[in-house]
């Protein structure tokens, strides 16, 4: 990657984008990311990797093999979001694109994305379409053609809906607004980053870019999708889906995302409903001997409960930030329930769904 003094004239009218790595061993997931960045036609660009720590070599091999790319070295596993932050200090980008290690990119992709991004000054985040590394006809689970939410708080996607990631055929190229753009590949305005503040470390991983993003919504932000710039992702490289770390996380910090978001007047109706959904998660679970799942559920709310005082100061922060009511937050929402769509109704797939009805 060349030099700063290096980059034509041209290259430089266009906004400085700085792209953060997170990375824990895997070296030669790294390196297949790293090489397909390099075919990236967007020149302004830096490429910040961090080392969480790995013990494989993977920080040494880095050094070695592109010694053109900033690398920030961690003396312990700070997971993706202490990764994320901790490659802000390093970064001098207008934009910060958060990029997982195992992802591959499309020349040009970054080029689509800004493209996007300058459309509107209010734009603080944007992601583009994931589709699975392993079969790029269909969407990744992380994120797909962009990221929703019920008012529950149960993430899903255009394209992904719980288990279920459609064949891509175009049926969400139209774009537009999103709730959350994925952390697989996410592109964020850096001033909107200083405004509401960074990834919450305390998540270590998992839902800390939706937390991240509903902070964007609540300080009057928009999240877009931009279709044209295309990411592949091989998901499951660091956690694998049924990793019980990866389940208790989900669960953990879902509930904590939901406690620092809402309106008192709102989480006070919204949050035990979701407590209801936990428990028959919990029963389900022990039904179908998922024991897996039933500890991770029982071991979230514990966590939460002991953590109370911890997660009412974040509220607090957080909400000291609103700008936007729920009731307008709500519009940008699915007002049903992902969960009893999915699992009562049948409803695989995301055009099939009446959002907002």
């Amino acid at each position: 990657m060349a030099s700063a003094s290096d980059v034509p004239a041209r290259a430089k009218a266009l906004p400085l984008v700085s792209i953060i790595i997170p990375h824990f061993n895997g070296k030669e997931i790294l390196s297949r990311c790293l090489d397909s960045l390099a075919t990236t036609e967007y020149a302004n660009k830096e490429i910040i990797v961090v080392d969480n720590a790995s013990t494989d070599g993977s920080a040494d091999e880095v050094r070695r093999a592109h010694p053109e790319i900033r690398l920030v070295r961690n003396r312990e596993n700070r997971g993706y979001a202490g990764g994320c932050n901790s490659g802000l200090p390093s970064a001098h980008g207008e934009y910060l694109l958060f990029l997982n290690n195992d992802t591959e990119v499309e020349p040009n992709w970054l080029t689509n994305l800004i493209e996007f991004c300058e459309q509107d000054h209010r734009i603080a985040a944007c992601q583009p379409k994931l589709l699975s590394g392993h079969n790029r006809a269909v969407f990744d689970y992380a994120g797909a053609a962009g990221g929703e939410i019920d008012i529950f708080g149960y993430p899903f996607a255009r394209g992904r809906i719980f288990f279920t990631c459609e064949r891509d055929d175009g049926q969400y190229d139209g774009g537009g607004d999103i709730f959350w753009a994925s952390g697989a590949a996410i592109i964020v305005r850096k001033v909107a980053l200083q405004r509401v503040g960074s990834f919450d470390e305390d998540f270590f991983a998992h839902m800390e870019e939706i937390d991240l993003n509903w902070r964007f919504h609540l300080a009057g932000y928009r999240v877009l999708a931009a279709p044209s710039a295309r990411v592949y992702h091989n998901a499951g490289s660091t956690l694998q889906p049924d990793s019980p770390e990866k389940i208790l996380l989900n669960h953990r910090n879902n509930l904590i995302m939901i406690l620092k978001n809402y309106e008192l007047k709102n989480l006070l109706w919204i949050f035990p409903i979701r407590i209801f959904f936990e428990i028959l998660t919990l029963f389900y679970s022990l039904l179908k001997l998922d024991r897996l799942r039933a500890k991770a559920v029982v071991a979230a709310l514990v966590f939460v409960a002991a953590h109370a005082k911890q997660i009412r100061e974040k509220r607090r922060a957080v909400q000291s930030l609103r700008r936007i009511p729920d009731r307008r937050i709500f519009g940008k929402m699915y007002r049903g329930s992902i969960l009893l769509a999915y699992f009562v109704r049948g409803i695989r797939r995301y055009q099939d769904l009446k959002i907002n009805a």
